[in-house]
């Protein structure tokens, strides 16, 4: 279990160094990296940088998402914190 966290925050904070493309995200590319993580090859971000987007987004609510949307968001959500507690557990051992 701790060679998986290390390893996957060795994968984190090696993405982070990976320059962005300069290429701007539509807002469709931009709703589909945070709905289902597809097209995200020019957003690289921290688990808590992606944890703060998603609270922003679901703050937005139904004038901007579906119902369903608003679950999916909240599922990555709950995904990055379960992740992130996983890597500060891991890294308090």
């Amino acid at each position: 279990m701790k060679k998986i966290a290390l390893a996957v925050m060795a994968a984190v904070m090696m993405s982070a160094t990976v320059p962005a493309l300069a290429a701007e995200m539509t807002k469709e590319e931009k709703d589909q990296c945070l709905l289902a993580s597809k097209n995200c090859a020019t957003e690289v971000d921290s688990i808590q940088k992606k944890i703060k987007k998603l609270n922003a987004e679901i703050k937005k609510g139904k004038k901007v998402y579906s119902a369903d949307e608003i679950k999916k968001l909240q599922q990555k959500l709950d995904e990055a914190n379960k992740m992130l507690d996983d890597l500060l557990k891991a890294g308090g051992s």
